[in-house]
This record gives structure tokens, sequence and C-alpha cells, in this order.
């Protein structure tokens, strides 16, 4: 017969090496263009595809590896992004969230 105790000491760990492993997983994932919170920020992976019209913010040379909330180095080509959902975004992308480096 197993007990309350065993029990949680045996599902609390199992659960969180579970919810570890998802974040990872999550944050290892590209950034959809057509995900609903990627296209309310406009977000392109290129970002000589955005629409200057639409989005009158974007000036050229505008990209992520150069925006204040891409989380790699410059020379990454993908880095997470938590406009994003911590999803990873491309350096030669752009969205309207783009705030340059200082």
């Amino acid at each position: 017969m197993t007990t309350r105790r065993q029990f949680m000491m045996t599902v609390v760990p199992a659960v969180a090496a579970l919810s570890a492993v998802g974040s990872v997983c999550a944050a290892d994932a590209h950034a959809d263009e057509k995900d609903p919170g990627a296209a309310a920020l406009g977000y392109k992976h290129d970002a000589t595809k955005v629409d200057a019209k639409k989005y009158p913010t974007y000036k050229a040379g505008s990209v992520c590896s150069n925006c204040q909330f891409y989380q790699g180095k410059p020379t990454d080509a993908w880095a997470a992004c938590p406009l994003l959902g911590g999803k990873q975004a491309n350096a030669k992308g752009w969205c309207a969230g783009y705030a340059k480096k200082a």
C-alpha cells in the first residue's frame, strides 16, 4: 500500500522534470509568423518583407539581432525572444516591438 507521502515524493519530482523538458522544447522552437502573438506584432523572419506602410516604425537596418529583446549574440542565426513567448526569432527578422540595443 502506498502512503500519501510516498506518492507525493514520487509524483512531484516527475512533474517538475516534465515541465522543465517542456519549457526547453518551447525555447528551441522557432517562432511562426502566423502564430497569433507573432502576427499581432507583425513579426517577419525577413525584415526586408515588412510592410512599411502598415508598420511605419520599421526602419531599414532594424533587425532582431540588434534589438534589446534578442537573447542571443548578434552572430546567432536564431535566439529566444520574450516578445514571441520565448520562441526563437530569426536574427534577420523584425517585429513592432523592436527596440534598438543601447
